[in-house]
């Protein structure tokens, strides 16, 4: 009984241990609900999952289902972001119980009533407590944004720090942190808002569909924002994350945290003005600047900093040494290459579209310009997710043959899938309709080989935490130990911090 409640403890009261039931959560929906879309429908295995789990699904609900499932997944990274953010970021104690306690809660409930809502039966009570467990997901984000105010005082930093911050000290990274965390809070209330008008002037759609009606309700422009910045903030979130993951620090770090605070604001002030502004794209463009610049200073200082640890016992490194050091490693390499390889298969093609939407794609067929669109953003939030699953390895400890297996199978395979996908999706640029079948058929492919073979890594990754945990000493129970002792002695600073603080009030009042 006592090794249940340690195992307990461990995944609903540790960091790490919340963050693995988060990504087993995700990876679960991943592997069952992949199965109801693309070629297997085809394959007859959609059929198989719907009778087997007995799922109610109606044709004419579709669009809502979708919506439920998307809402659930993104809960669930918020929430593994979340639980990052209150590793890394220095905060009370009591601030990060609260805070993944509550979120915690949310997501949980969020993603079991959504999923039974949309996927088993339309039951009410179902989509009430899905939006109870968002509204605590959204508590949650209000609790991190007290606990990650950047301009209290224990939170200052030296003068001689080798992070940036402001001449009184303020941690510009930290003010990053908040900045996105607001931002957040703020794009969710905007969808929030506008989901309240459902059944009553507003009707269910999926953003793809709607790219060439004209007239856009503004309820419709709404939901277009609100999807657009969501999206982009969590990708801001992980790149700050893994940031400090990889102490981004010096010259580098001075330039980039001011452009990440600033483009996130135009970018958030961009997407949530396309209701009201014709121009809202241009200042979207605009803010993107500031942030890919802020990344692209990460991915030069990450690299160097793998080209000068991996080469710091050679003299001269020759350029091969230098490039052997910096792959040396994939889970740290991988971040950073992510990002680069992003600006080929989201950014590049966004901006390509946007350029040449009146020349080219809108004398495509809708369905061309739709599978564009819809592969756009999907392709972003599965390099994302490549990103988390690169970091979470490194916490879990993988090392040797094992590390580099796990490493370069999800950065390789994932970028096949995507580069395939990107060019599936901009097939109509390379051969005409009548002749694309072989250029289809190789492609889809090679998504489905990549894509299967990065779920088969984190299968066995997830399976090998799995076993780990019904062993006495494994690494589950190294991790709970470092962790409880890191927290013991957080405890304890606040404790004295906390006294000499009450020590002065009374000195103070015996004057």
């Amino acid at each position: 009984m006592q090794a249940l409640k340690t195992r307990f403890d461990y995944l609903f009261r540790s960091t790490r241990g919340l963050t693995l039931v988060a990504i087993a959560i995700v990876a679960l929906v991943t592997a069952i609900w992949g199965t109801l879309s693309g070629p297997m429908v085809e394959w007859g295995i959609r059929d198989i999952t719907v009778n087997l789990l007995n799922m109610d699904l109606v044709q004419v609900e579709r669009e809502g289902r979708i919506i439920m499932l998307y809402h659930t997944i993104a809960m669930t990274i918020i929430a593994i972001e979340v639980y990052f953010m209150t590793e890394i970021l220095p905060m009370k104690r009591h601030e990060q119980l609260i805070i993944n306690a509550t979120i915690t809660v949310g997501y949980l409930t969020a993603v079991i009533f959504g999923l039974l809502f949309g996927y088993f039966g339309r039951n009410f009570v179902f989509h009430g407590l899905f939006l109870v467990g968002q509204s605590l997901v959204f508590f949650s984000g209000i609790l991190l944004a007290v606990a990650l105010w950047p301009w209290k005082k224990e939170y200052r930093l030296e003068k001689d720090s080798p992070y940036t911050h402001t001449k009184s000290g303020v941690n510009l990274e930290r003010v990053a942190f908040f900045i996105m965390v607001v931002a957040t809070l703020i794009s969710a209330t905007f969808g929030a808002v506008t989901g309240s008008y459902w059944g009553n002037g507003h009707e269910t759609f999926l953003a793809e569909d709607l790219i060439r009606i004209p007239h856009k309700t503004v309820l419709q422009k709404a939901i277009i924002g609100h999807l657009h910045i969501m999206l982009t903030l969590i990708a801001v979130a992980i790149t700050l994350i893994v940031g400090r993951w990889m102490k981004f620090q010096g010259t580098l770090q001075k330039i980039a945290m001011p452009l990440m605070i600033v483009g996130t604001i135009i970018i958030t002030a961009g997407a949530l003005s396309v209701v009201w502004v014709e121009w809202a794209h241009t200042t979207i463009y605009f803010g993107s600047v500031f942030v890919m610049l802020a990344a692209l200073m990460y991915v030069i200082f990450s690299w160097n900093k793998l080209i000068k640890e991996g080469t710091a016992d050679i003299d001269k490194p020759s350029f091969s040494q230098k490039i052997a050091a910096l792959l040396r490693d994939p889970l740290k390499f991988g971040p950073g290459w992510q990002m680069v390889f992003m600006n080929f298969t989201v950014s590049g093609v966004g901006i390509f579209m946007a350029v040449k939407l009146d020349e080219i794609f809108r004398v495509w067929p809708h369905r061309e310009e739709r599978v564009t669109l819809s592969g756009h953003w999907h392709i972003l939030a599965a390099l994302i997710a490549t990103i988390i699953l690169l970091y979470y390895g490194d916490l879990s400890g993988l090392k040797g043959k094992v590390r580099k297996w796990y490493g370069w199978t999800i950065i390789i395979m994932s970028d096949l899938a995507f580069f395939s996908a990107t060019i599936f999706s901009m097939k109509r640029l390379f051969v005409p309709e009548s002749e694309q079948q072989s250029l289809v058929n190789t492609l889809m492919l090679l998504m489905d080989v990549g894509l299967a073979l990065v779920l088969l890594a984190l299968g066995i990754f997830m399976g090998w935490r799995l076993v780990d945990l019904f062993k006495k000493d494994g690494f589950w129970s190294k991790e709970f130990a470092d962790e409880r002792k890191i927290n013991t002695q957080t405890e304890i600073e606040e404790s004295k911090r906390k006294l000499e603080e009450l020590q002065g009030t009374l000195e103070e009042e015996s004057k």
